[in-house]
């Protein structure tokens, strides 16, 4: 099960929010949002947590295995091969990920073989606390700028600051008072504009390595997904469901409990209104242990450049870090 963080120091976090309707007085009232020239969401269709869970009996030692006790494996180990994780770890070969794997199931091992021979030799890991979702995507956001030759980086660089202006009158129209997201949000400008004067991938991985500032940008991106929730909520809501019981949640209290705490998972509905807000294209490879030729990949695509090539992220159940292709 996810471990609770550390509470990062020296920035302001948001106020906890009760599990009820007083949490959008809390917000303060959502407010009309001016043009920011986005095209508009289509309705949303997500793949049910029974569709993506329903595993059907290829491989014997998983076939017994119900969702939560598959859960438990991967965190059991997570944890059992890495004591204490950095909150993000150097690319490391895919082998390091097999090993963990070689005397628990031989379905995981041949979907991690299938992973390396299409070209995914790497894994950037990131700790298993509950972040693990945004940290591994704001990490991989800005790395992917840096890893762009000249001029494409200029252009994405340009691009990337020019939708985060926009991201204040988001924040703002759902009711996120700007006293709370500023430096979460300063701090993210920041280093895209190091990414376009050619910041060293060392000094990103160390920014994201220490916990004031690596907490920072989930923070910002929790905020950011909330107010794309609360913003567009008939795209939403009717899939908003509580993490432990799977009741269904009303917006505010689903963004307030779920979405902006620190340590709550991500799930289909939060990946989602990120890559939305973000407009980029994000690929999941599903690691499951359940297919013998292949890995699924779940597809989110929001990019407003079809020609940008979508950060791929790995999920075990309970779990995202990050894939790297070479």
């Amino acid at each position: 099960m996810s471990k609770e963080p550390p509470t990062p120091t020296g920035i302001r976090l948001p106020k906890a929010l009760p599990l009820d309707s007083e949490s959008e007085d809390l917000l303060g009232p959502v407010q009309e949002v001016p043009d920011m020239s986005l095209s508009p969401l289509p309705p949303l269709v997500l793949p049910s947590a029974g569709t993506l869970l329903d595993f059907p009996t290829q491989d014997e030692a998983l076939s017994g295995l119900t969702p939560a006790q598959l859960y438990d494996m991967n965190q059991d180990l997570y944890y059992d091969s890495v004591p204490t994780r950095a909150l993000i770890d150097a690319v490391a070969p895919m082998s390091e990920l097999r090993s963990e794997y070689e005397n628990g199931s031989a379905a995981f091992v041949k979907e991690i073989d299938w992973l390396v021979a299409n070209g995914y030799t790497y894994v950037r890991r990131t700790r298993g606390d509950g972040d693990c979702f945004y940290r591994s995507l704001g990490f991989a956001y800005i790395d992917r700028l840096l890893s762009l030759p000249q001029p494409a980086r200029d252009t994405a660089v340009a691009t990337a600051l020019s939708l985060l202006d926009g991201h204040p009158a988001i924040l703002d129209g759902a009711g996120i008072e700007r006293l709370v997201y500023e430096d979460y949000y300063d701090l993210l400008k920041e280093l895209v504009e190091k990414a376009g004067k050619g910041m060293r991938q060392e000094e990103l991985l160390e920014t994201f390595q220490t916990p004031e500032n690596s907490n920072a940008v989930v923070l910002y991106l929790r905020l950011l997904t909330s107010a794309q929730i609360r913003l567009n909520r008939d795209n939403y809501e009717g899939f908003l469901v509580h993490p432990d019981t799977k009741e269904l949640m009303s917006v505010d209290s689903f963004t307030a409990n779920v979405v902006q705490a620190m340590g709550k998972e991500a799930d289909n509905v939060e990946i989602d209104a990120l890559s939305h807000v973000l407009q980029l294209d994000l690929d999941l490879a599903y690691l499951n242990g359940v297919r013998q030729d292949g890995v699924d990949f779940i597809p989110f695509r929001n990019a407003s450049n079809k020609d940008d090539a979508p950060l791929v992220l790995l999920y075990r159940p309970g779990h995202y870090d990050i894939l790297v292709k070479q």
